[in-house]
């Protein structure tokens, strides 16, 4: 796992001697962006018009993976990459590569990368089995080929240029060029607002995010954008039995895949259904190889577990569960526990903003899963994950409201409206909304809700129908269409980035694009055959679950409950509000921010107020240039 860095200008040439110096400085500052995401080596490669850089965090051929790497043929270079991911198949592709001729130098999936586009072009993607972004530069061609995973694991942005391409792993490896500026208009704030997550979009502008399952060709005067993957509508035949036997066929599979590595692996465990499944197969998989027993990690708060209290997300702390299913695997165990300083530490949170270059994210529960991960990397490299199971198999709430299904948007978003279980005082008083801070005028210019409508929309006329599908089966494809094109998008960047600014491998099985295209086209029916969320998922893998675990019901990450954090979360507001240069308070309506400091208690404060927070503290860091 890596991060990649890149600019392609068919105007200048790298290579030359009076110019050599200022493009190897430029590509540099790009790479060094990426220090967080690959801690073990760098590396930078030129040619005529291109200027490839790499970061790395060593996985797999420790010693012989590094980049960017090249292919020569007859003293030349035909092919060079900057490669940041894993690919899982590809011990075999390797094999069948080998078998037609190819040479390898090292033992890296890197190098198969390269040989398979010299074997197959372009559509050596379809052959991919894994999470990646990547850069090929052709020398003979003088072309450029950007490359992102199906589910889009691994995040790849782009921004044309007069004369070609900057690229990189996350959007600060851009604004690291001295010709890009940080500007957000109007589209991009509301893109930042409005909790969608519009495939595609960088929300600064003029910056692309390159789609999952998606290539961009860069040529002179020419950049073409292709999709290689998506999700298909076709009919599922198979019986209850089968397609239960077929799930766990796949996720047996992929968890042997993803156990491969070169250094320390473990599992991110909280006890619910998804992260025990995960753990459970890894500790069968890994005893079957003779090693073990699994390592695995859970997050947790000073006091919580003793002092849980139900609400109508949680209701049930993790600890118990996330131990019993250590026990029933034997895993060798751990519990990260996070108290409010730690939570509050602007540092902590300030390399939480840095990790994802925009303040968009879930708040504490952003900067506890960041610590997670610090704490995890300290004792291990990569960790496999529970993410993106309730997408996939339907796990959330309001998958099984009515309401959420029958409303008219995206069903988060529904349910964010309905109060999405928060903090109610005993009067009724609910917290404010996200956004519940801003001036009127600026939401008003922005339309939120018109912008989420349209976005809304475009989904939808992207969904695969299948025909002669109607009613509830037709609408539960759409609702899974959008969680997994659109939702999915959120928690995925949000895990890479927390996790690759700590230098952790975060692998997600759930989002093997087999299994993810199988579950799709599989009935609502067929999913809820129990009468609860998962039930395909739960049958697949009852048999290594204890059965605490295996009737769990759904938990979300979870989130403090201390209110020393909400209070904490006022007191700031309170300073920002009170100082006369911080930047966020030309987007507030400040008298009513002030009122609702005075007079709210802290638990009704926290969405609304840690995101003022992180914008004002992105808006000053980053010196953004707002154009609303």
């Amino acid at each position: 796992m890596c991060g990649i860095a890149g600019w392609v200008g068919y105007a200048s040439d790298h290579t030359a001697p009076t110019q050599t110096g200022s493009a190897r400085g430029v590509i540099d500052e790009m790479t060094e962006t990426m220090a967080c995401r690959g801690p073990d080596a760098s590396g930078v490669w030129l040619d005529r018009h291109v200027a490839l850089g790499h970061r790395r965090l060593a996985v797999i051929d420790l010693d012989g993976g590094r980049q960017p790497m090249t292919v020569e043929a007859d003293g030349r270079t035909v092919l060079a990459t900057t490669y940041s991911g894993e690919i899982y198949n590809y011990r075999e592709l390797r094999a069948e590569l080998a078998a037609l001729g190819h040479r390898f130098r090292t033992a890296s999936d890197t190098e198969v990368c390269l040989h398979a586009y010299l074997e197959w072009g372009e559509a050596f993607t379809e052959r991919l089995n894994g999470m990646y972004a990547f850069a090929l530069w052709d020398p003979r061609s003088e072309e450029l080929l950007l490359v992102r995973d199906r589910m889009g694991i691994k995040p790849l942005y782009y921004l044309p240029t007069q004369d070609g391409v900057l690229f990189g792993s996350e959007p600060k490896a851009i604004l690291a060029h001295p010709d890009v500026k940080a500007v957000v208009d109007s589209e991009g704030l509301a893109e930042l607002l409005s909790f969608t997550k519009t495939p595609g979009h960088g929300v600064y502008r003029g910056m692309r995010e390159l789609k999952p399952g998606h290539t961009l060709r860069v040529r002179r005067g020419q950049l073409t954008e292709r999709r290689y993957w998506g999700l298909e509508s076709t009919e599922h035949t198979d019986s209850r039995e089968r397609t239960v036997a077929h799930v766990r066929e796949l996720l047996d599979d992929i968890v042997a895949r993803q156990l491969i590595a070169d250094v320390p692996l473990c599992t991110l465990l909280s006890g619910g259904l998804d992260s025990s499944v995960i753990t459970a197969l890894a500790a069968r998989g890994l005893a079957s190889e003779g090693n073990g027993p699994v390592r695995s990690f859970s997050v947790d708060f000073v006091g919580q577990t003793e002092n849980f209290r139900p609400d109508a997300l949680r209701g049930t702390p993790d600890g118990p569960y996330a131990h019993a299913l250590a026990e029933h695997v034997a895993a060798d165990h751990s519990d990260i526990v996070l108290s409010v300083e730690d939570l509050m530490d602007r540092r902590h949170r300030a390399a939480v903003l840095r990790a994802r270059d925009l303040p968009i994210g879930l708040g504490e529960a952003d900067t506890s899963l960041y610590l997670l991960f610090r704490a995890i990397r300290r004792q291990t490299t990569v960790a496999l994950s529970g993410e993106s199971a309730d997408e996939v198999f339907g796990g959330y709430a309001w998958f099984h409201d009515p309401e959420a299904v029958r409303s008219d948007t995206f069903p988060w978003l529904h349910a964010i409206r309905g109060g999405f279980g928060g903090h109610v005082e005993p009067d009724g008083t609910r917290p404010l909304p996200r956004e519940g801070l801003f001036a009127p005028g600026l939401l008003s210019s922005l339309d939120l809700a018109g912008y989420q409508d349209a976005r809304y929309r475009e989904a939808l006329a992207e969904v695969p129908r299948l025909p002669g599908e109607t009613g509830l089966a037709a609408r539960m494809r759409e609702i899974g269409y959008l969680h997994l094109t659109r939702f999915v998008q959120i928690l995925l960047d949000r895990k890479d980035r927390t996790s690759m600014a700590t230098g952790l491998e975060v692998r997600v099985p759930f989002c093997d694009h087999r299994l993810v295209q199988y579950v799709f086209n599989t009935p609502w029916e067929l999913k809820t055959f129990d009468g609860r969320e998962k039930s395909l998922l739960r049958a697949a893998a009852r048999d290594v679950l204890p059965d605490s675990v295996a009737e769990r019901v759904k938990s979300p990450y979870p989130s403090t409950q201390d209110p020393r954090f909400g209070e904490a979360v006022r007191e700031e507001l309170r300073d920002t509000l009170a100082d006369r240069s911080a930047p966020v308070r030309e987007l507030l309506d400040v008298p009513a921010a002030e009122r609702a400091v005075a007079e709210l208690p802290g638990e009704l404060l926290r969405n609304a107020g840690e995101l003022v927070l992180g914008m004002n503290e992105w808006l000053r860091t980053y010196d953004v240039t707002l154009e609303v």
